[in-house]
């Protein structure tokens, strides 16, 4: 597959709003936040969730874009796509902490986008391809 711009988009919003939503419901009231009421962790974890989906729609995908167009198959190779999630990772927290000014803890916010980008990943790389067979075939899109 070439994965195309609308594609790589169109994927990863999807999964986010579908997978990593319902996944942040799940494990945000087990996270260790402390004091923290359940609002407050929930309000915290939807938005590195909205951040995760706007940055990389804007910044990160079309940065891989380009990065691809010098590898010969114009693909990654799946670990690529899984470590891919370090350097938004921090991006994501640094925006959380330092410029929207969440409490955001290291190591809450560590499981919460690492368990995340983990059912993201293997929901890209099975189940979607599964569900939609044609998908690989027209860039990544699935509209």
């Amino acid at each position: 597959m070439t994965p195309t711009l609308l594609g790589r988009w169109q994927s990863r919003l999807f999964v986010l709003a579908t997978a990593g939503l319902l996944w942040t419901l799940l494990v945000t009231p087990l996270l260790p936040v402390g004091f923290a009421t359940v609002s407050e962790t929930y309000a915290s974890t939807f938005a590195a969730i909205g951040l995760t989906a706007g940055v990389g729609v804007l910044l990160w995908e079309p940065v891989y874009q380009f990065l691809q167009q010098f590898r010969w198959e114009k693909d990654w190779p799946a670990m690529f796509t899984l470590l891919e999630g370090i350097p938004e990772g921090a991006l994501v927290f640094f925006l959380l902490r330092d410029v929207l000014g969440f409490d955001v803890r290291l190591v809450p916010f560590l499981i919460h986008f690492g368990t995340t980008w983990l059912v993201v990943f293997l929901c890209l790389h099975g189940p979607l391809r599964v569900v939609s067979v044609r998908w690989r075939f027209r860039g990544g899109r699935l509209l």
